[in-house]
């Protein structure tokens, strides 16, 4: 019988954090894969966990997630810690659980701290829907240029609130990019150090972020989520009315209707974005073949 993959989440700054279950499981499997040992061994001897520790991490997740598999397949239970928070979020813990689906592996999570998530609930920012990001490609690669390119398109076309993971070196460099994509009133929270000692949370906008972090005083230290406004319903309705603000009212149903809307609806649409009557968008539409 093949054993089971636990997922287990580590304390993101504060070990209180951890959870009893966490403890119970990394003390009762047959191995721990870790994404750093050196880090790993710290968090285990000090809750007294005396396991086997082997690495996986994003330069191995692949053979080594062949190994671990291996191991679960001869009935071994296998859990997997990332050096901080939730397996599998940003990091290669992915590939191994898509590994277990395919040969039939169980997996289970063992929850706990997700800085995304502890970032959003506490930034000040609509939590009802929201896109994680993770971190953004900014290497120089060509790879890199063309999926940044592609992920910023998205985002200023984004309504939900987006996070953001960042490394204080490339903190400016990052809010700089947004602050040009996105604008400089784009509502944003910095959350800085989550759970640990120094933690700040920083509701401001991507203008006087970048504004703030100028000064030497304030230069990035530690780790940050970025917590960002999604684009608001004013906005759209400003777009959309640009651009139709230089068509005459034929025109704009023509636009419509060259999309393959039916005339009808058209007219609905026509008369409310400009504030018209019905009756007399309907009359201008009659003539249009």
């Amino acid at each position: 019988m093949a054993g089971i993959l636990y997922l287990v989440a580590t304390p993101i700054g504060n070990l209180e954090d951890m959870t009893y279950r966490a403890v119970k499981v990394l003390n009762e499997v047959d191995i721990i894969a870790a994404e750093d040992t050196r880090n790993s061994i710290k968090l285990l001897n000090h809750f007294e966990i005396k396991k086997s520790l082997t690495s996986y991490h994003e330069f191995n997740r692949y053979d080594k997630a062949e190994y671990l598999v291996e191991k679960l397949e001869q009935g071994e239970n296998v859990a997997v810690i990332t050096d901080a928070g939730t397996p599998g979020i940003s990091d290669p813990g992915e590939v191994l659980v898509e590994m277990c689906y395919d040969r039939g592996i169980r997996v289970v999570p063992v929850p706990g701290a997700v800085a995304a998530v502890n970032a959003l609930v506490a930034s000040g920012q609509k939590t009802r829907r929201f896109a994680f990001e993770a971190f953004l490609p900014l290497e120089k690669d060509k790879k890199s240029k063309k999926d940044l390119e592609r992920i910023l398109e998205e985002l200023k076309a984004e309504t939900r609130t987006v996070v953001i993971y960042e490394a204080p070196h490339r903190l400016v460099s990052t809010l700089e990019l947004l602050k040009k994509e996105l604008g400089e009133s784009r509502s944003l929270t910095i959350c800085k150090e989550l759970t640990k000692k120094h933690e700040t949370f920083r509701k401001t906008t991507l203008g006087e972020a970048c504004q703030f972090y100028q000064s030497e005083e304030n230069a990035p230290r530690g780790e940050y989520v970025l917590v960002i406004a999604g684009k608001s319903e004013e906005e759209l309705e400003q777009e959309k009315r640009l651009s139709w603000e230089g068509l005459s009212v034929e025109e704009h149903l023509r636009s419509y209707m060259d999309q393959g809307v039916d005339k009808k609806e058209a007219v609905k649409l026509v008369a409310k974005e400009r504030g018209l009557k019905k009756q007399d968008v309907y009359l201008i539409a009659v003539n249009i073949n």
